[in-house]
């Protein structure tokens, strides 16, 4: 039995005839771009995420751009993320003008810290970037206080993080170990922040391999600043609100009416998705947290985790990902080289040795099947593979 990283024909043929009957509606309309669909969407989003304001765009990386854009960076001002995440991030901020500053991440959650932000903040920062890697938010209480404390603006990258949510005030403690069963049904409202809330600005992807995700690319903007958000609405079309007036140097960066009613379609769904990748995630924690060449990933206190990736770090993982390859079974390695090592960033001065727990983390995670179909047979099989590379 074989098992793909991602399969999304289950998840399409659950809710096949609501798909269809949305995209026949676009089609009859005629109104591809922008629109009442995208309009919709943008108001279901904003209810789900709990902010005022949500600004569909063409992609999760034009999310980070053009908040940052509206930002007006001037010359040699800087914006802080991590160097363990997606290229977009990084490119989304040189792109929109900054110097991107690269700083380490937790070992346990890969996430950044207040204290690995303020490590490499300068006079310059202008905005600082935490990712919610994999599917949980880092510590926003710690890091928004940092970042009002020195007047700069928090654009919280939630691509992989839609529906995790966090204790507001949440600060950087770990559930180690412990009731992994009473960890997955943590989750419920019970006054939590959303990812995409509880920054200055959010940015979500809906890449089809995300939680929620589209037949292409779009992205969006939450945010609970007005003028910030009206911002990111005119650079969206060109600058202007009003056709052939500009009143900035915007783009082209709409969200498709046809991505749009697919999503809308699929957002009530996602909260049922999502309790089956932390289901499996359980899954995953009762077969491997024996293994000592194993660590399993781990969540922080207040967070409910909704598991884009479940990734694992692996002693000899190169190893154990192409025995798992050799035995049908698909793997990720999110990701194998830190953004302060990529060649185009070479400029900035990055040099090995310089961020250690992201360079230990390329060298070591593994990501393992966590789609919501993926059942328990097909984790069972997964978990049995992982067993026998060790013991074997």
């Amino acid at each position: 039995m074989n098992v793909p990283l991602l399969d999304l024909s289950p998840q399409y043929l659950s809710i096949r005839t609501e798909i269809d009957e949305a995209i026949q509606r676009v089609v009859a309309s005629q109104y591809f771009i922008l629109g009442p669909e995208v309009e919709g969407f943008e108001a279901e989003m904003a209810e789900y995420v709990g902010v005022p304001h949500a600004v569909g765009c063409a992609s999760g990386t034009d999310a980070l751009l053009l908040p940052l854009k509206a930002l007006e960076p001037r010359t040699g001002d800087e914006v802080i993320i991590p160097a363990f995440t997606f290229f977009a991030t990084a490119g989304a901020v040189w792109n929109a003008g900054f110097t991107p500053v690269f700083c380490d991440i937790d070992p346990v959650t890969f996430n950044v810290t207040a204290e690995t932000v303020e490590a490499v903040w300068s006079e310059r920062t202008r905005a600082v970037v935490p990712v919610h890697l994999f599917g949980q938010m880092a510590p926003m209480a710690e890091i928004n206080e940092l970042a009002r404390e020195r007047g700069a603006v928090v654009i919280e990258d939630a691509a992989q993080a839609i529906g995790a949510r966090q204790v507001p005030g949440a600060r950087q403690a770990m559930e180690v170990g412990g009731d992994h069963e009473a960890e997955r049904h943590s989750g419920g409202d019970n006054g939590q922040v959303m990812a995409g809330a509880a920054g200055d600005v959010g940015a979500f992807s809906f890449f089809p391999t995300k939680n929620l995700g589209g037949f292409g690319d779009g992205g969006m903007v939450t945010s609970h600043d007005d003028e910030l958000a009206e911002k990111v609405a005119k650079l969206r079309v060109h600058g202007g609100r009003q056709m052939y007036h500009h009143e900035m140097v915007g783009t082209n960066s709409r969200l498709d009416a046809l991505q749009a009613a697919v999503l809308r379609v699929k957002l009530p769904h996602l909260s049922t998705w999502t309790e089956a990748r932390r289901t499996n995630a359980c899954r995953y924690h009762g077969g491997l947290e024996e293994l000592p060449q194993v660590t399993l990933p781990e969540t922080l206190d207040g967070n409910y985790h909704v598991y884009n990736q479940y990734t694992i770090r692996a002693h000899r993982r190169d190893e154990l990902r192409e025995h798992l390859t050799g035995k049908g079974i698909g793997s990720g390695v999110y990701y194998p080289v830190p953004l302060h090592l990529q060649v185009c960033f070479r400029e900035l001065g990055g040099r090995q040795g310089q961020l250690p727990e992201t360079e230990r983390a390329c060298r070591e995670v593994l990501s393992l099947p966590i789609f919501p179909e993926v059942g328990q047979e097909r984790i069972d099989r997964v978990v049995d593979e992982i067993q026998s590379f060790y013991e074997g």
